[in-house]
């Protein structure tokens, strides 16, 4: 099976390369092959999404992201930025249905800003639509207002919107995801303010009818951010779009003690997907040796998982990162005093150490 592997900008190539090690600790018969992606495709190529790494992508099984961007390209054109990579690889490749899982292992409570009975046990996963919303929503740009309060100033404007296909499709995304969990889904959306959301609110209505062994629960967007802090574990699955997903995924990363922990899986129709971890490329520590490699290491093995359909190998991979955790090992982001704290590589020896 072939793997696409771009490693990006930042920390990305550091986490990527002690992923690959642990793919390859595995002696699975996988072609891995790198290409450039965001301002490091851009150094070379001038495009954050070359066509040779967007051909490479398409032909791929799966891919291996690691994170783009850099402030040193802030002030490209918007068409030209890092980020348009990975924004580039969802719609071309129909990437819908993001999987952001946020567990709390027994070995991090400590870790996490909540008290442990709070978030001890935590198992919540956010699913997120990708290729909608606010986020490709046309039309965008910048103009001279017509209102009279401010008319003729310089005004921002983005168009948010979904289809019902858009909404029907993540929802089954989500429902289905639930049965093999605690068949409960919570839509969360802003209905009482957003024609966008009241249609998403409806949708999610009718899907739910199909799922009738699945409880469905609505939650404003507002109130699901202060519920994941306040009581994070009487969630299971949370649906949401593509906006409120980005931010909500982000607070349920902190809950489990770093946003160096948690992996993702954006997947089409047929689960071909691209696998990243969650954070982001964080240039102010690239270079440095501190960055935490398990995020990307556990989106490694969702890969198995979701991909390539090698679920006893992508267990292999998580139980080895338990195993590492529960030795006393951590890197800068989940350190907390009586534990060890070693390097990016250390970390990626200590897996590649518990798969033997």
């Amino acid at each position: 099976m072939k793997i696409a592997v771009l490693p990006g900008d930042g920390i990305g190539p550091e986490i990527v390369v002690q992923a690959v090690r642990v793919l390859k600790a595995l002696g699975l018969n996988l072609d891995l092959e790198e290409a450039p992606v965001g301002g490091a495709a851009y150094d070379v190529a001038g495009h954050p999404l070359p066509p040779a790494t967007l051909e490479l992508a398409k032909k791929a099984d799966a891919i291996l992201f690691g994170a783009v961007g850099d402030w040193k390209y802030d002030t490209l054109a918007r068409e030209l930025r890092p980020e348009q990579a990975i924004l580039g690889l969802r719609k071309h490749l129909e990437l819908f249905a993001n999987f952001r899982p946020a567990i709390c292992y027994p070995e991090l409570t400590a870790a996490s800003s909540l008290k442990p009975e709070i978030i001890g046990g935590l198992d919540i996963l956010i699913v997120r639509e990708l290729n909608g919303d606010i986020y490709f929503g046309q039309p965008r740009g910048i103009r001279t207002s017509e209102l009279a309060l401010f008319k003729g100033a310089r005004e921002g404007f983005d168009t948010m919107h979904y289809s019902e296909p858009e909404v029907e499709r993540i929802g089954r995304v989500a429902f289905e995801a639930a049965r093999k969990r605690g068949k409960k889904v919570c839509s969360v959306d802003k209905a009482n303010v957003l024609e966008t959301s009241q249609l998403w609110r409806e949708v999610m209505i009718r899907v739910a009818k199909d799922y009738p062994d699945v409880e469905l629960s609505h939650m404003y967007v507002d109130n699901a951010a202060m519920q994941l802090v306040k009581a994070p574990k009487a969630f299971d699955v949370v649906v949401t779009g593509n906006l409120f997903g980005d931010i909500l995924s982000d607070e349920a990363a902190m809950l489990t003690g770093s946003i160096g922990m948690l992996p993702s899986a954006s997947l089409d129709k047929n689960n071909k997907g691209l696998y990243e971890p969650s954070h982001g490329s964080a240039p102010d520590i690239a270079g440095k040796g501190i960055a935490n490699p398990l995020a990307t290491i556990l989106s490694a093995a969702m890969m198995l998982r979701y991909s390539l359909g090698m679920p006893a190998e992508a267990e292999r991979i998580e139980k080895a990162v338990q195993k590492v955790l529960a030795q006393g090992l951590r890197t800068a982001d989940i350190f907390t005093e009586g534990t060890q704290k070693v390097s990016t590589v250390q970390m990626g020896d200590a897996v590649v150490a518990a798969l033997a």
